[in-house]
């Protein structure tokens, strides 16, 4: 019954929260006036009357008060700067227009401007995780159709089911390809009916959305549905089919009148941003690396370093670099060592790495599963032939053989010293398939916040110590 309350109050809800944002908007305002000790003058009063109309048109116009049911925070934090960045602006034409900035503190207006986003924010967030506990115990969920049950449609209710706090229900497909021997359950919801029974179905049922997971070649169909489908209360989505086809990491532009994906990666930021990085880690990171490579020298008297043949963007080959972990002359051992246990030689064909290698080294070994032996690629990222987050370093065997079709994908980017496989299952998996997958999605998906992310990953894993050896 709380759940049916909360659904049907959601409009007058949200009308609500924007109404407090407003006001606490004044307020806040009003407040740092009186905290720095500002006097009152009827220019407050007026600016006040500005803030809340600047703030009620502002915040509706950006839609602040949307569903944000499956939105990450990040993208309703962008939302609400954008609106707090119009309502300064206004600010600010006004006192350019009037000419009386000087009957205002700047020291309260600069306060304001920075506290009202990241406090309205925070209200936002309170907001919402009450809201993702409320549904994650099975209330104010919302019900969805999806039209199409192709592998377009079972991807949408995976990622659906990976939101419990979402608050969506996936109650079945509409899909045409039914047979007589065609099961009317997929992957655990019914097929409700061929595509032309969705308008009668929204007729006689509640429901809230219907995502449309057609391929883009079905137009006629998407067009049907669009229109007899959005006068009968559920919102209406497309999923467009471009991830598919690895290209759902485009960005939109325009040529003229035409709307155009660009699927060219932006990766200026990424050169600078290696540089730095590397330059701040050699940095700070010598003392040890001196300490690391006095002790493998007094080991046994072997080289420092070792240097093996990767493959870089564009399918360049360059030498990268690693503490030596192995005995000198581990490259002439290991066909022996291979001939001589067929174990091992499976699972070097099938990871390129042997868990237990016996050509490892003690301070090698300590090397390996904390990762300092990897330091010295950071000298690899200053010549340009690595980056800091990025796919694995692999050798040319593994690109001809596992990589195939996403060889060129592969050498469209630099190799990293970590990425989204050693932040997270490293050495732990045994599917070299979800490797390649894994190296896919990053590339499809780099970016600065991407790559912070994987960084503080990386250094959590490090301090476990999982998956590496």
């Amino acid at each position: 019954m709380l759940s049916t309350t909360l659904r049907e109050q959601s409009p007058l809800f949200a009308r609500l929260l924007h109404l407090f944002d407003c006001l606490f908007a004044v307020g806040l305002f009003a407040a740092l006036v009186f905290w720095y000790q500002v006097p009152w003058s009827l220019y407050y009063s007026r600016i006040c009357w500005i803030i809340f109309f600047a703030c009620f048109i502002s915040f509706q116009s950006f839609q602040l008060y949307r569903s944000w049911r499956g939105w990450s925070f990040f993208s309703e934090f962008l939302c609400l700067l954008k609106a707090c960045g119009t309502v300064f602006s206004l600010l600010l034409f006004y006192f350019f227009l009037f000419k009386n900035s000087g009957a205002y503190s700047r020291v309260v207006v600069m306060a304001w401007m920075v506290m009202t986003p990241t406090l309205i924010f925070i209200l936002h967030l309170i907001v919402r995780k009450f809201l993702r506990l409320f549904r994650r115990n099975g209330r104010n969920r919302r019900h969805a159709v999806v039209v199409g049950a192709g592998d377009l449609g079972l991807q949408l209710l995976k990622e659906v089911e990976s939101l419990p706090w979402a608050g969506i229900d996936v109650v079945g497909f509409f899909d045409d390809k039914l047979e007589d021997d065609h099961p009317l359950i997929v992957s655990g919801r019914p097929v409700l009916g061929r595509i032309h029974d969705v308008a009668g179905y929204l007729n006689k049922n509640d429901i809230d959305y219907v995502y449309i997971a057609l391929p883009m070649r079905a137009e006629k169909k998407i067009f049907s549905i669009l229109r007899e489908c959005r006068s009968l209360g559920a919102r209406v989505y497309l999923i467009p089919d471009l991830y598919l086809y690895g290209l759902h990491h485009a960005e939109i532009q325009s040529l003229g009148k035409l709307l155009i994906l660009n699927f060219n990666p932006h990766s200026d930021w990424k050169r600078g941003f290696d540089v730095i990085f590397s330059l701040l880690a050699l940095l700070l990171a010598s003392p040890l690396m001196l300490v690391i490579a006095l002790l493998i020298k007094f080991s046994d008297g072997g080289p420092v370093l070792y240097a093996h043949e990767r493959i870089t963007s564009r399918g360049r080959k360059f030498r990268c670099l690693k503490f030596r972990s192995m005995r000198v002359g581990a490259d002439q051992e290991l066909a022996a060592l291979l001939d001589s246990d067929p174990a091992l030689q499976e699972e070097w064909e099938k990871s390129f790495k042997l868990k237990d290698d016996p050509r490892v080294t003690r301070i090698g070994r300590f090397l390996r599963r904390t990762s300092l032996d990897e330091l010295p690629q950071f000298i690899n990222v200053l010549k340009g032939d690595m980056s800091v987050v990025g796919a694995r370093p692999i050798v040319g065997r593994e690109l001809q053989e596992y990589y195939k079709n996403s060889a060129g994908l592969y050498c469209s980017m630099k190799p990293g010293i970590t990425g989204p496989w050693q932040a997270g299952k490293r050495s732990d998996t045994d599917d070299y398939d979800e490797r390649v997958r894994l190296d896919d999605w990053y590339i499809l998906n780099s970016s600065l916040w991407t790559d912070m992310k994987i960084i503080f990953k990386t250094v959590a894993a490090l301090f476990t110590g999982k998956g590496a050896y």
